[in-house]
């Protein structure tokens, strides 16, 4: 773009000069702290959103302690179960694996992981809980796919 065109492609905001001397950008702009409510209503919140709004939170995350579902209070078992043959599937079917719902299961999955788990929540294609990482419950989820087999106590 030649310099004597730059109007018909750039119009300065009002109040300001369109001469291209410095930079088109406004980084040196200052704003006052006060906002019309009337231009933006009342749900314009220049600073962030304050906690404790209700519906604002993400629906999805760990739940808290005090809600149904929080980490068992208890470790798991000590002893690790033996791994039960099974016949390979190309994945876990939520109708089995939802019976072992709020109980300690132990999980092996395909590339020899294996650990215990206290599942929360039971989709179509994923599991959500609480996974023993040998110290503590970590939230945890995982798809059903990669699951090899389970048993729950």
């Amino acid at each position: 773009m030649y310099p004597s065109h730059g109007n018909l492609y750039y119009q300065a905001p009002y109040g300001q000069d369109a001469s291209f001397s410095s930079s088109p950008f406004q980084e040196n702009m200052t704003y006052s702290g006060d906002v019309d409510e009337r231009q933006f209503g009342q749900w314009f919140l220049p600073i962030g959103l304050p906690p404790g709004l209700p519906g604002l939170q993400p629906p999805f995350g760990p739940p808290s302690q005090g809600q149904a579902g929080g980490p068992p209070q208890t470790p798991p078992p000590s002893t690790v179960p033996a791994q039960t043959q099974q016949i390979e599937a190309f994945a876990v079917d939520p109708g089995g694996i939802r019976r072992c719902l709020f109980r300690f299961t132990y999980v092996w999955l395909r590339g020899f992981q294996q650990f215990w788990f206290y599942p929360i929540f039971v989709g179509r294609n994923s599991i959500a809980g609480w996974r023993w990482n040998g110290f503590r419950w970590v939230y945890f989820g995982i798809s059903l796919r990669q699951i090899q087999s389970f048993t729950c106590f």
